[in-house]
């Protein structure tokens, strides 16, 4: 079987060998339409790299760690990540890339080209895959296509393309990815024309930009728009936007720069060049009997189109999909820089602001009806931050991948989480509660009768008390379902009393480190570069520091909801006699219980807690590195919280804010939820604690007293209840 196929050799008997896109190029090249030269790299090349190099075994080896479908997303960024690091590691065996490089060699010598996916799944009827996959543009030389080729093959496992795959039903185990090498058209402008408009059938769509298609694609250059009727071509409506930038070929590949004066009032395409692309949509329509998403691009007059695919809906219109959602997460940097500009200079003080104002309220001299009001004001004022913090908090997470991607990419280091120790010792709230806890454990430890006043509620320090007056103002108004509310005083003081007997963690100071690292980073980039490095590591620090933070804010906001339930159940509770009390409205209520509901019962690895076999190894995801043993310590409710003793690992269903406090005191941590990024994982880490999450059934498969074995390298625990 070859490894390359050019156009001209491209069949229907091979278009399992080069996937629908390099088919669909072939097949407008035959019919006369101005393609770029190009040739495939096909599927075989694909698998013969994964047998000889193992990588095959490392990926089903991530992909059988849990049920796909059971994963969050932090889970299937993970997952990615480690996977892409795999094939970053893996050298193409010299017998592939010597038959490889001399056709790249012969074909476009140091030409640039566009490094394009083609997987055999991807642009078939109602299977889109539109952006799943990787593309690189402006690239030369056969050692850089050669990597480039490896790049788009680690992309048939990005996390977007997995969830897509598991969505459609697609067994993700035989998936196999060719690759288009197409030569590079630096056109004056570019575009895409949607044969027919999904949301109006009469309608066909041009979207234009000057400069590279990329720009359109991700986002980063609002387009032109021409709305046109379908059967004759003619122009219904335009939209022209404010024109501020273009993305040119560079060095580096793309360069966003300002668009030129003489270009800002003027649209990319007349109304002779509309036409043209509109006959051009036609005929390929013509040519594959149905309407088509086609991307094209205009070089001295000459028209030439890119690709071109069947116009497929990606959503599938039900209300329970989450793949829009999911999908909205991938921000460029452009966007990550806008939103993280609002969500610390707008969203994060009106949050403070709320629940300030819900704070201050004196809700004892409010009537019941008023109280009753008063709740479901406040729940709708949760539900709406919830709702923001999905549309808004949760994406910002993506400036610490694209940081995390780009840092791998250039270092090729052996960890694929090196890029994270960059990013610790950063001030986040969760670690300020800390710090005066353990400031607070410290002067108890310090003076034995000043401890066994404070065991009898006794305070005569006045410092002390300030320190707790200041915690509380800062720390004692957040909700979770564990402690439901941090408030009480004296849940404080026997929280501070625990920690002052035994040894806690100290938070590592890696500066040193992480100064080694950001200097080594920064060395691969010219000065005109350097810049952009740096803005894009403040990024994912402000990322970094944002995602356990948020959990902090939006705390606040379900604390001040909690406190006025409190109140109402109080007074239900006073009024049982004469049943006089209202019932808590129903929305409140649910916004508190959607915490619990994201625990499991069912054993997500397949194997049912209630058969009675016992585990004794469960794999999980590696959040943080290291390995320990000790005694284990399930968590199911705030009790549980107070009876960590030193040196016990901790296992929970999830780490919340108000739970941070705890982390110092134990030897390593095993949590269901998963991921890099949810904030058990985040605080071990600042710590140095070894941490496995995503593990099913953590608290059922684990009991306390178990001893516990956690490597955080691999993602394993080993449960030891002899």
């Amino acid at each position: 079987m070859p490894l390359i196929l050019s156009l001209d050799t491209i069949s229907e008997h091979n278009r399992d060998l080069v996937g629908n896109k390099a088919f669909a190029l072939s097949r407008m090249d035959v019919h006369g339409m101005h393609v770029p030269d190009a040739i495939c790299v096909s599927t075989q090349a694909y698998h013969r790299f994964t047998e000889v190099t193992g990588l095959r075994a490392h990926i089903l080896m991530e992909l059988k760690r849990k049920r796909f479908e059971d994963m969050r997303w932090e889970e299937l960024w993970d997952t990615a990540l480690r996977i892409r690091n795999h094939f970053l590691h893996a050298e193409i065996p010299r017998e592939i890339s010597a038959e490889m490089a001399d056709h790249l060699q012969a074909s476009f010598s140091e030409k640039p080209v566009c490094v394009r996916s083609s997987a055999p799944e991807e642009d078939a009827a109602g299977r889109s895959f539109a952006g799943l996959h990787e593309s690189f543009v402006n690239i030369t030389g056969v050692d850089s296509i050669l990597k480039h080729i490896k790049l788009v093959w680690a992309s048939l496992w990005s996390d977007a393309a997995l969830l897509y795959r598991q969505e459609l039903h697609l067994d993700a185990e035989q998936s196999s990815m060719a690759v288009i090498v197409q030569e590079m058209i630096s056109g004056e402008c570019s575009g895409v024309i949607f044969g027919s408009n999904p949301s109006n059938p009469s309608e066909a769509v041009i979207e234009s930009v000057y400069g590279l298609n990329q720009g359109l694609v991700d986002g980063t250059v609002e387009p032109d728009r021409w709305i046109l009727d379908r059967s004759t071509g003619t122009i219904r409506s335009r939209f022209s936007p404010e024109r501020k930038k273009i993305l040119a070929p560079s060095e580096s590949g793309a360069l966003l720069t300002a668009l030129p004066s003489k270009l800002k009032d003027m649209p990319p395409l007349d109304d002779k060049r509309v036409k043209e692309v509109f006959h051009l949509a036609k005929k390929a329509e013509g040519l594959f009997g149905m309407p088509q998403d086609v991307e094209w691009t205009i070089r001295e007059e000459t028209l030439y189109v890119l690709q071109s695919r069947a116009i497929t809906t990606l959503l599938n219109g039900q209300d329970d999909d989450t793949r829009p959602w999911y999908l909205s997460l991938r921000r460029s940097y452009e966007n990550l820089k806008e939103l993280s500009q609002r969500v610390e200079q707008k969203l994060i003080p009106s949050m403070l602001e709320n629940a300030e104002t819900m704070a201050e309220q004196d809700l004892s001299v409010l009537s019941d009806t008023a109280l009753h009001d008063e709740i479901r004001g406040r729940a709708e004022t949760a539900r709406k931050w919830i709702n923001t913090y999905r549309t808004d908090f949760i994406p910002l997470a993506h400036g610490i991948r694209l940081f995390g991607q780009m840092y791998n990419d250039i270092m090729n280091p052996s960890a694929p989480y090196e890029f994270m120790d960059l990013l610790a010792n950063t001030e986040m709230k969760s670690l300020d509660r800390n710090r005066m806890l353990r400031h607070m454990a410290e002067q108890a430890a310090s003076n034995p009768q000043f401890a066994a006043d404070l065991k009898k509620g006794i305070i005569h320090d006045k410092e002390f008390r300030a320190m707790l007056d200041d915690y509380l103002k800062k720390f004692g108004d957040i909700y979770s379902d564990i402690t439901h509310n941090t408030a009480d005083k004296q849940s404080i003081i026997q929280t501070v009393l625990g920690m002052a007997s035994q040894p806690l963690a100290e938070q590592k100071n890696r500066a040193h480190d992480s100064d080694q690292l950001e200097q080594g980073f920064f060395s691969h980039f010219t000065p005109d570069k350097r810049k952009f490095a740096e803005e894009l590591l403040t990024l994912a620090r402000t990322s970094y520091r944002l995602r356990d933070d948020d959990n902090i804010y939006l705390g606040k906001i379900k604390g001040q909801l909690f406190r006025a339930i409190e109140e109402m159940r109080a007074r239900n509770r006073k009024d049982v006699q004469n049943n006089s009390g209202q019932d808590v409205p129903a929305e409140a209520l649910e916004i508190l219980e959607e915490q619990k509901g994201l625990k499991k019962t069912e054993d997500q690895s397949g194997l049912s807690v209630a058969s009675g076999v016992q585990a004794r190894q469960i794999v999980g995801q590696p959040s943080g590195p290291g390995i320990s043993r000790g005694k284990a310590r399930v968590i199911h409710d705030a009790s549980d919280l107070h009876s960590l003793k030193a040196g016990e690992i901790l296992v929970c269903d999830a780490i919340d804010p108000s739970m941070t406090f705890v982390v110092p005191l134990s030897a390593g941590i095993v949590e269901r939820r998963g991921g890099m990024l949810i904030h058990g994982a985040i605080i071990a880490r600042e710590y140095g604690l070894p941490c496995v999450t995503g593990v099913p059934d953590a608290t059922q498969l684990i009991h306390t007293g178990d001893t516990v074995t956690v490597d955080g390298y691999l993602g394993l625990v080993i449960i030891d209840k002899g």
